[in-house]
């Protein structure tokens, strides 16, 4: 009877063992989960700060080209083009 009393305290020894380990895990888990949601939620944040800082790039070149540099002219004026079409369909739409 004691082999058997000892397998079985072997056994539930073991299985204590893997229920803390298992906890661990989940623990390990959620935590790292915690981790990719801020880290998207970072990435999102970055992804929009990049966007803005390019539009803001693109503003400070064309206001850069009317103050007088001749570094992007051909941009300013295709963009100053492309608002005065933009103007010219407005007007177009606003008489009829």
């Amino acid at each position: 009877m004691s082999v058997i009393a000892e397998i079985i305290d072997t056994l539930e020894y073991k299985v204590e063992k893997l229920f803390a380990k298992l906890k661990g895990l989940e623990k390990n888990n959620q935590e790292l989960k915690s981790e990719l949601i801020e880290a998207k939620q970072t990435i999102h944040k970055q992804s929009e700060e990049i966007e803005a800082l390019k539009k803001q790039y693109e503003t400070l070149k064309i206001s850069n080209s009317l103050l007088g540099s001749n570094d992007n002219k051909r941009d300013t004026k295709l963009k100053i083009n492309s608002l005065i079409r933009e103007i010219d369909h407005c007007i177009a739409q606003l008489s009829d």
